[in-house]
């Protein structure tokens, strides 16, 4: 979830909704798999949405849009509904939905991002927390609606690429180079890292149990 108004609208709009839609999409689809109602569904959508935007917001003093322009809301009520009746036929179509939440991780990531350079100014920690908790904020809240592990604390690179893309929009932007190409690379170099690691199953290293 988006609320900021950036410099290439028509470009980010339009992976802002895809975005917002994929997340809801992932939501709904772990609301079902777990035997939720309708309401149970609605409210994972939502959350995994919209709920890191406004946890973002709300951190640097900002009124989450979410609560004053109703269309992302709209957007996961409506995806919420859609996957209540439809699942049966999306499940087999599921994997074009994890192409787009790597579009949605790069964009909300970089756009996180930028809010807080916007706040704070060109400080590294702030940026990289508005544009972390953007992107992987909802995820967390989901899984632990679902009394799960955290699937960013547990399975492949998923914040990893988001923390990756950030520093190169940081880098980049801090060498003088327009925001708008910072966030173009920022955005390809975190979705590609994404990408990436689903294709080839890369997962950060884990303690190796051992037989006493």
């Amino acid at each position: 979830m988006v609320e900021f108004s950036f410099p290439i609208d028509g470009f980010i709009s339009i992976l802002d909704y895809l975005g917002t839609i994929a997340f809801a999409v992932t939501g709904a689809s772990k609301a079902i798999t777990h035997k939720a109602d309708i309401f149970g569904i609605l409210v994972l959508a939502t959350v995994v949405g919209v709920a890191g935007g406004i946890t973002r917001d709300v951190i640097f003093g900002r009124f989450p849009t979410a609560f004053s322009d109703p269309i992302y809301i709209s957007i996961t009520v409506v995806v919420g509904v859609v996957m209540f009746f439809l699942y049966a036929k999306f499940k087999s179509k599921m994997n074009i939905w994890l192409v787009f939440d790597a579009i949605g991780l790069g964009v909300f990531s970089i756009l996180g991002a930028s809010i807080a350079y916007q706040v704070v100014g060109m400080e590294f920690l702030p940026m990289l927390f508005g544009g972390m908790i953007t992107a992987i904020g909802g995820g967390i809240l989901r899984d632990v609606f679902v009394r799960e592990i955290p699937i960013v604390f547990v399975k492949e690179v998923y914040a990893v690429a988001s923390i990756i893309g950030i520093v190169v929009f940081y880098g980049i932007l801090n060498a003088g180079v327009d925001i708008q190409i910072a966030s173009v690379i920022g955005i390809v170099v975190a979705t590609g890292t994404r990408l990436l690691a689903m294709k080839y199953n890369w997962n950060l290293p884990k303690v190796k149990e051992t037989s006493e």
